[in-house]
């Protein structure tokens, strides 16, 4: 591919009026005559379907870290995945690039991107989509990024692995990155070494580098937990902004309720490796539908009484269910005050009792 510089961008629409010349065929069909490459416009999400993961564990258990989940990622679209620790919410985002451990076994499902199943492509031809149209943002970038290799040349090397382009303009192009994810001295950066900078300007190199190829989708795996308030409402602001400005998809996984309520369009929430409430953001904090996320809301801050400020939290009560072993009935039934005796005789399948809202649990049908 040639460098950015080399060929004009052809934009959907752009200086355009007429809605049949807004086809991608018009596009590719222009660029073919003005003898510059183009591929066609694309706003492609990914649509995971029934997916399920397992991992081998000591002893030869399994334990099942995905439970048929589906859920789709619309282009542009910024949508975050919510739930506690063990949920499967980072072994669902690694699947998206296939970046599981080796005791890893995707057991049924596919995961379709631009008309391709992720599962079934080859590893080279998966090397061709990470990073360059599928990219990740890691939990902690002082881990992520490595410590003798300047930041400037880190952000470069994914460049040099996607794009052929000349040196020099390589790193004019990482310069323009820099300065997109807020930093003034951009050549000041370039050649930083990560532990000369603060754990917010790391958190702007590690975007830096996901966005370097100007991906379709980004992963953003709890970018923000390793980060004070002020800082996290800066990032979050940030990574809305690019996604808007290149109309890429953000998946923002999160296990804290507050960080998703003004950052994205649509909630995921999981629990015990499967999907059991989705919704529009508004929709969820308003009128949240299955007993898991009605108390996961009441655990946060947002919810409290001002005028109580002592107020002791109230606890979910009992245990996460044993993952090695898949029974009838709802994951959540054995902790649910709501709890009715078909909750455990079988299987629970999703409802859609609102329009933009679907949730898996008995109260709502099934």
């Amino acid at each position: 591919m040639p460098g950015f510089s080399e060929y004009p961008r052809v934009l959907r629409g752009t200086s355009v009026i007429f809605v049949w010349l807004q086809q991608p065929a018009f596009v590719v069909n222009l660029c073919t005559a003005m003898k510059f490459p183009a591929e066609p416009y694309n706003e492609s999400g990914i649509f995971v379907d029934q997916l399920s993961v397992t991992y081998e564990v000591n002893g030869g258990q399994t334990i099942r870290a995905l439970d048929r989940a589906s859920i789709e990622i619309r282009p542009a679209e910024f949508i975050g995945i919510f739930g506690e620790s063990g949920s499967g919410k980072s072994t669902l985002a690694a699947t998206f690039v296939r970046l599981l451990p080796q005791n890893a076994r995707y057991e049924h499902g596919s995961i379709q991107f631009r008309g391709r199943n992720l599962l079934a492509i080859p590893e080279s031809e998966l090397r061709r989509i990470r990073g360059a149209k599928i990219a990740l943002i890691p939990q902690d970038p002082a881990l992520a990024l490595n410590p003798v290799i300047t930041v400037g040349d880190q952000i470069a090397e994914v460049l040099r692995a996607h794009v052929r382009m000349p040196a020099k303009e390589r790193r004019a192009r990482v310069e323009e990155l820099l300065v997109e994810v807020g930093f003034d001295q951009s050549q000041r950066i370039y050649s930083a070494y990560p532990h000369q900078l603060s754990g917010g300007q790391r958190q702007r190199i590690v975007i830096a580098q996901a966005m370097a190829c100007r991906p379709a989708v980004v992963i953003a795996d709890e970018p923000t937990s390793k980060l004070d308030a002020s800082l996290q409402a800066e990032i979050l602001a940030l990574m809305r902004e690019i996604s808007r400005r290149h109309r890429a998809a953000f998946v923002l996984i999160s296990h804290n309720p507050a960080v998703l309520a003004g950052s994205v369009d649509r909630i995921v929430v999981m629990y015990a490796g499967r999907i059991v409430e989705e919704g529009r953001t508004e929709d969820i904090f308003r009128r949240p539908l299955h007993p898991y996320t009605q108390a996961l809301l009441r655990l946060t801050s947002r919810y409290l009484p001002a005028t109580r400020p002592r107020i002791r939290f109230q606890a979910i009560d009992g245990e996460p269910p044993d993952l090695t072993a898949r029974g009838v009935g709802c994951p959540f039934a054995a902790r649910c005050p709501e709890r009715m005796q078909v909750c455990t005789e079988r299987d629970v399948y999703e409802t859609t009792p609102h329009p933009f809202q679907r949730v898996s649990c008995f109260k709502y049908g099934n």
